[in-house]
């Protein structure tokens, strides 16, 4: 599995870790029962994702998954901190933060804890 849950975090925020290719089956399996879960539990939530210096890339379909959930729960997303220091997907994010839902932060690996910080104040 390239996605675990990270433990230990406010009930209201889901924390994810990604590593290697990320694929379809690991948001079917993992990122969308924790989500609902959580939606479950709460009207607004938040994420932390952090992508491990071992992420390699998101396969198509998984990307896909990404954006299918992602709108389908449009305006339930309060918070969204992205921890990764793959140069391509920290500028894709800062573009396109914009359109997505809720606030949206990128930190570098380095700043994790200020990541989790921002994600559960």
């Amino acid at each position: 599995m390239t996605i675990k849950i990270i433990e230990g975090l406010p009930d209201q925020v889901l924390g994810l870790e990604a590593s290697g290719e990320i694929e379809d089956d690991d948001y079917v399996d993992v990122v969308i029962p924790a989500i609902e879960a959580l939606l479950e539990r709460h009207e607004r939530v938040r994420i932390l994702y952090v992508l491990t210096e071992d992420f390699e890339k998101y396969e198509a379909d998984a990307m896909w998954e990404d954006t299918k959930m992602g709108l389908h729960h449009f305006g339930r997303w309060e918070r969204i901190g992205v921890v990764t220091d793959h140069p391509g997907y920290r500028r894709a994010i800062k573009a396109f933060g914009f359109m997505m839902p809720g606030e949206v932060k990128v930190f570098d690996l380095a700043h994790r804890a200020d990541a989790e910080a921002w994600v559960a104040e």
